[in-house]
């Protein structure tokens, strides 16, 4: 599955790159047709699973909404578990909320990513398979010559992988203030954790893949910004 959805994802990569090549009269020296490329699929990418982002966001303020009476179910039958599995029950069912959902939005999520970054590991196979041209494409972009290698530099793209996924884990952090506390501790945790993992991991990466990582993470920071600021607009005017 893995490969059919990456030839589908290089096939966007490679349409995009036809595209700007064929639109811009001259390739700049400071970033290529690739690297423009790389740049506009990711967001494409993003746009197409901004559905689901969406509802993945709605589904975890609903728990963050439901979270008090929650914890007054726990509360009240904590020692009465199949009450207390029947009261969520019909907590979830009056509220109309699935507590599955946000699992089933991953799941679904999950061979698409894993699909785009199989792309960007390998370009040659899912995007371009005509290899000469492949070989002869120029692949800079800013300070990195070949988007195909890792970056020369921690303070470039893997820095910026790390920081931007710290800032995206702390603006989905705020959208759901009332999570339960060990939610919000863990949380807290992985918020250290996880930036620290893909600044390391992206030091062996392609750089073409941490490029995609640090423009994708953008995107998301921007989404988040303007869910949690309607969302804050809408309660104001509900007061």
């Amino acid at each position: 599955m893995i490969n059919f959805l990456g030839k589908i994802m290089g096939s966007i990569l490679r349409y995009v790159y036809m595209f700007v090549s064929s639109v811009l009269p001259s390739e700049p020296s400071v970033i290529s047709y690739y690297a423009i490329a790389i740049i506009i699929t990711s967001i494409i990418f993003k746009l197409i699973l901004l559905p689901i982002s969406l509802n993945q966001v709605k589904s975890s303020r609903k728990m963050s909404e439901l979270q008090p009476l929650i914890k007054d179910i726990q509360t009240k039958y904590k020692n009465d578990p199949k009450t207390m599995q029947v009261k969520m029950q019909e907590l979830y069912k009056e509220h109309k909320y699935n507590p599955a959902s946000g699992c089933l939005v991953l799941i679904i999520q999950m061979p698409i990513i894993l699909a785009f970054f199989a792309v960007f590991r390998d370009p040659a196979t899912y995007a371009f398979t005509d290899a000469e041209m492949y070989a002869n494409m120029a692949k800079n972009f800013l300070w990195i010559s070949n988007l195909d290698l890792n970056d020369p530099y921690l303070w470039g793209l893997p820095l910026l992988a790390g920081i931007t996924t710290y800032i995206q884990s702390i603006t989905m952090m705020s959208a759901n203030p009332n999570a339960d506390p060990s939610t919000q501790s863990t949380q807290k945790i992985m918020n250290i954790v996880l930036p620290f993992m893909i600044f390391f991991a992206a030091q062996g990466f392609a750089a073409g893949l941490a490029l995609y990582w640090v423009i994708s993470n953008i995107f998301s920071i921007i989404q988040q910004l303007i869910v949690n600021r309607s969302v804050k607009k809408a309660g104001g005017q509900n007061k």
